[in-house]
């Protein structure tokens, strides 16, 4: 489903529309909606932490903490859906492949019961590569952040 508030600006990409346009599938998938997107430029998705996220059985089973690595994979998935909005069908269901990630901090752990707001804008695009700007909020509170770089493969 495709909401649009007017010409610039998507409300709204459900999970049926994600996988549609980027090739993760469960244990891997791990953005839910998508609640804005402003095409080339920003996106917020959000991911609804459950005791059931297979992680959780072993970081760590007394006190299940989201492990940052994916979270920020979760911001690179976001960033991705970003990026195949933008470009249009002939993007949609191709590969993106991180090429660095920098800055990256965690301020919050995220828990079992946590909605993650993550937000993401571009920094800058040359062809086929990207680079963006992360942060996961819980709560109105900044979890974590990171920069990093993707490339997407337009020939896969």
């Amino acid at each position: 489903m495709d909401v649009t508030a007017d010409n610039n600006k998507l409300e709204q990409l459900d999970i049926m529309r994600i996988m549609e346009m980027i090739p993760h599938r469960y244990p891997m998938l791990l953005i839910d909606k998508i609640i804005d997107i402003v095409p080339g430029e920003s996106c917020t998705g959000i991911k609804n932490v459950t005791i059931n996220e297979p992680f959780f059985t072993g970081h760590f089973p007394q006190r299940p903490v989201m492990p940052g690595v994916m979270i920020v994979e979760a911001m690179a998935q976001t960033s991705a859906v970003l990026v195949m909005h933008t470009l249009g069908q002939v993007a949609e269901g191709k590969l993106v492949y991180f090429m660095s990630i920098e800055e990256a901090r965690f301020r919050r752990p995220i828990g079992p019961g946590d909605q993650i707001h993550i937000k993401v804008a571009r920094l800058q695009n040359r062809r086929n590569v990207w680079k963006f700007k992360g942060e996961a909020w819980v709560d109105g509170q900044l979890c974590a952040e990171a920069s990093y770089a993707a490339m997407i493969v337009l020939d896969s």
